[in-house]
């Protein structure tokens, strides 16, 4: 009797770690504007009076539920060092993100990663990351506020 367990265990076992983990899925962003059934991505530059206070604005859109938070890391393409740009947040509806132009100097690889619940944010398992190897080209900068949401709201709307 005690070999029918033994035998038992070791078959669930086995069947456990057979079982793939939930995959990731890493995406390209290659411009200002990403767009996918799940999020979408808008970037523009809020120019400050020097370049200290220049920034770079991110404005991120989820289309339903998938990901509740949100964290955004530089990544130093050379060592693979990571820095925390914005801390894991929540993800509800229109979420703005704001990194210093100057961040992308050293961590120009930039990293948006999305996550399903608070445990795979701890866990770090994002279930989406959008990566983009510095600031796109193609991202417009903006003397005021106003003029980058405008520009942000109108790039975001559906179509």
């Amino acid at each position: 009797m005690m070999r029918h367990y033994c035998g038992l265990a070791l078959f669930v076992l086995l069947a456990l770690l057979a079982v793939p983990a939930p995959a990731q899925e890493v995406v390209h962003g290659a411009d200002s504007l990403f767009v996918s059934p799940t999020v979408k991505l808008a970037w523009a530059v809020r120019r400050g009076t020097t370049e200290a206070d220049t920034r770079v604005v991110v404005r991120v859109v989820p289309a339903g539920t998938a990901y509740r938070l949100l964290r955004v890391d530089g990544v130093d393409p050379f060592t693979k060092e990571h820095k925390v740009f914005v801390a894991a947040r929540a993800l509800t509806g229109q979420t703005d993100v704001t990194i210093p132009r100057g961040a992308f100097a050293d961590h120009p690889s930039t990293e948006f990663r999305f996550f399903a619940s608070a445990e795979d944010a701890a866990a770090n398992a994002p279930k989406l990351t959008v990566f983009y190897l510095g600031v796109p080209d193609t991202t417009p900068e903006f003397a005021d506020q106003s003029a980058a949401d405008a520009y942000l709201e109108r790039m975001l709307q559906p179509k």
